[in-house]
Order: C-alpha cells, then structure tokens, then sequence
C-alpha cells in the first residue's frame, strides 16, 4: 500500500510587500493620523506585523468634509458612464494584484491562503465589476423613474473578510454616485489601506474615498456625525443595536449586517458524501468566522448515526496551521479574544452535558489555534445552540417531521441564512418558503456572487448587499 506523506507547500510572505508602517487615507493622501497608533498582529504566530496610525476626532470630520466636497463638486454630478470607467479600473487593479492580496489577507487575519486566493480576493475583484456595469444602468434597475444618490456614505466593517468586505461596501455606494468614510477592523486594517493605494493609483477623485483605520471610538464618531447621510455596518448584533439606536431620528438611512446561527438541515435521503463536505464548508470555512455559518446541523433521526460518523471521519482530515501553506484547511483564530470567546462557550456545551468530539489534529505551538469541535446531544436551550461562537464549533441537534426541522432550524432570534440538503426539489421549496432566513442554499453551503442579494432578518440586521436590490440601500428612491 503507498503511503503519502504531507509535504508543507508554504506561499513566500514577501509577496505581500509588507510594511513597517501604514497612513491612514483621507481626501487623497496618506496622512498620519492623529489617534494612538495599533499594532496589527499576526494571529498565526503572534508577532507585529506593522504599525498602523489612526484616525483621531478631528480626523473623522475632516475625512466627512472631503467626502462632502467631492460628492457636492464631482462625484455626485459625474455621469453613471465616467463613475463606471473609474470602479471597473479599481476591479481590474485588485485582480492584478491578487497575490500580493491575498497574502497579506492571510497574515493579517489567518485565514487559509487558499481561501484569500480563490474565493475573497476573486470575489471582491467581481463586486467592483458587477457594481461598474451598473453606474449608468440605475434607471433601469426597477429602484423608481428617478434614482438618486445619498450623499456621504459611512460604513464600518469586520475582521472576518477584511478585503471582501470593503468591496461589499464601496462598490455599490460609488456605482450609485455617493462618496464614502470607511472604518476597517482594528485588528485587520492592512488590505483595506492597500485597496486605498490601488484607489489612488486608478485616479479616484480625492475624497471620494476615505479610509480610516481605529477602533470602535473611530466608528462610533463616524456613525454619529451629523454630514453622513447613510450608515452601513457589518458586524456583531450588540454592536448593531447601538448603532441603530444613535441612528434613530437622525433621518440618515441604515444597513445592518449582523450575526447568524444558521441552520444546516438534512434529511434522510440527502446525498450523505456531499451533505458532509457542504457541512464542513458550512462551518469551518474561515475558521469559522462567518455570520452565515452553518452552526447549527439538524440531521434527520434516522441518518443521524452514519452522518455523524462520516462528518468525524472527514473532519480528522483538516489540517490546522500555517495559514501560508497551501495545504491548510483551518488557519488560525483571528485574536486571543476570540480564540477566549471560543473556549467559554466550548466549556459551556460540556457542562450543560453535550458530547464533545475534537479533532485528533496537531495544533502549532504559537499563534491562536483552535481544533474543530463538534457537539453531539445538543438540545435547543444550550448556549451553544443559541449563540453565535464565530469559530470552528458545530451544534449537532436531531429532527423527526419535517415540520419539527421548520421549528427548530426558526428557533433562534437571527435569521441570516440556512442550509437544506435532500433529493426531492419539492420539500426544498416548502422548507426554503419557512425558513426565516435572508438566504437559503439548497443542497450546497456558502455559494455567494455579486449578483445575488444577501442580508437578513430579526437580530441578524435588515437591508440587501450585492444585486439589484443591493443598489436600492445607496440610492433616493
């Protein structure tokens, strides 16, 4: 019988082109900032990676002015046509650079290369294409006879899809005619200030984009100054309630992107091979990170048994390491306090008496590192049934009735997206019309694409981002 042995194939960090230090980018320029300087880590292995400044008060409303200036003098009046030249120039540049991207999108968040390579850095190269098409189509896009922009658009985003999530946010907001004040995560600034570079260098008007990097005071002044015209958050729901609250009465319009505890529901005549990779995809892709993980596996009674056994079997073979290497499945937990969260809530799932499985695979030494975990005898009042981990941990709860599926995959106060794996297309489109879900996959698990509309209800925010209906949360209408 031969035997492979794992060779490491590690990609060369010096793509990255990583610096000492980074400016924050306001009405054109790199500035110095005026806030208390961060240092980035790398979550692998716990080391600096570079010094970032960052954005004080005064900076804040200086980058809302410049913004204002550039919508009021040439960004709000340019044709859909010129608009559309400038943002599919910008799509063009992040695509040329991918690598460098998609590495430093691996130092400074640990997540696997292989996931910063083929799916965010591509992705958010496609949103600023998809969204350039559409800058001079706005009349066309059913939004109402005479779409207008907003204005001065402020947007706050998370560290789980640093790079993914800027494009998310600045490409429809300039293709609809706003300007934008962007707040990149504390802990993963470093390629939201390479897509400023990339801004500058495609010519932007300076002003029309502003990134400043910070912590939650600097998103907080952001949200709460009186010239924006349009908040857009993607976070945590606490987080999200407050921003909603400062919003309140302000007559600013509002985008929440919140949490998720999704529900991965399989029935007893599911492909059970392909149900298990769209399971593991569903919760330990970006190690978890993602507001639409499949969290939470129902698993019909009478497969429940051999589903289970197939899903340790395939997640023993996961590595966990060097995000770099490209062999590497589950890289590493973003910070020690997340990786802290993680281990809380793990320890409540053993004491209200869930069965434990961890993976057998070697963890690194350094950095912040977690193995995946599944929780077998779950019940719906356990903490890890009801909040979101946001790490590599999956909920295993058991299901008879359809019926019984609908009640509890709607069981939660989120309801962001959810998963249904079965062969008849009929019970996908009763399940999927009573599922409270803002997206529901049908025997796949985190297919996303510009074209398609993705945003939640309840506790999980309200709004669209991508596709047409996406455009409507920029525009007057």
């Amino acid at each position: 019988m031969i035997m492979w042995e794992y060779a490491p194939a590690p990609e060369s960090r010096d793509i990255a082109n990583l610096k000492p230090s980074y400016r924050m980018f306001l009405d054109g320029e790199f500035v110095e900032g005026g806030g208390e300087p961060l240092k980035t880590v790398n979550p692998a292995t716990e080391e600096v990676l570079a010094e970032v400044s960052t954005a004080s008060k005064s900076d804040v409303d200086k980058a809302v002015k410049a913004a204002r200036r550039a919508y009021d003098r040439v960004w709000g009046r340019m044709p859909g046509a010129e608009r559309a030249k400038y943002i599919f120039r910008i799509a063009r540049m992040v695509a040329e650079r991918s690598r460098e991207l998609a590495v430093l999108e691996s130092l400074d968040n640990g997540k696997p290369i292989k996931e910063s390579r083929d799916v965010d850095v591509p992705t958010a190269s496609a949103h600023f294409f998809y969204h350039a098409g559409w800058a001079d189509k706005l009349d066309y896009a059913g939004l109402g006879p005479d779409p207008r922009p907003l204005g001065v658009a402020g947007q706050v985003i998370p560290w789980n899809f640093p790079l993914l999530m800027a494009a998310w946010k600045l490409a429809p907001a300039l293709a609809c005619g706003n300007t934008v004040v962007l707040k990149p995560a504390e802990t993963t600034p470093l390629t939201a200030l390479v897509l400023a570079d990339i801004i500058q260098q495609a010519d932007l008007p300076p002003g029309v984009v502003n990134i400043l990097p910070g912590a939650g005071d600097v998103g907080a002044e952001l949200v709460g100054h009186p010239d924006i015209d349009k908040v857009a958050f993607t976070g945590s729901t606490e987080v999200g309630k407050l921003i909603q609250c400062s919003v309140a009465g302000t007559g600013k319009k509002l985008t929440l992107e919140l949490g998720g505890k999704a529900a991965n529901v399989v029935f007893d005549d599911a492909p059970l091979d392909q149900a298990v990779e769209g399971i593991v995809n569903g919760i330990f892709f970006n190690q978890g990170h993602v507001c639409c993980a499949g969290s939470r596996l129902l698993v019909q009674e009478s497969v429940a048994d051999e589903l289970l056994d197939k899903l340790h079997t395939r997640i023993a073979t996961l590595r966990v390491g060097d995000p770099l290497d490209k062999n590497t499945d589950v890289g590493a937990i973003n910070s020690r306090e997340q990786l802290t969260k993680i281990a809380e809530l793990v320890s409540s799932g053993e004491a209200e008496g869930a069965e434990k499985w961890v993976s057998p695979c070697p963890l690194p030494d350094k950095g912040f590192f977690f193995a995946p975990t599944v929780f077998a005898g779950v019940s719906q009042a356990m903490r890890i049934a009801r909040e979101e981990i946001f790490g590599p941990v999956l909920s295993v709860l058991t299901f008879r009735t359809p019926d019984e599926a609908v009640a509890k995959a709607n069981n939660t106060p989120y309801g962001l997206s959810a998963g249904i794996w079965t062969d008849k297309g009929s019970r996908i489109l009763w399940m999927a019309d009573r599922l409270r879900a803002g997206v529901v996959w049908a025997n796949t698990f985190n297919r996303f694409d510009p074209t398609a509309p993705f945003g939640g209800y309840q506790e999980s925010g309200f709004g669209r981002e991508g596709g047409r209906q996406g455009l409507e949360a920029y525009l007057d209408v």
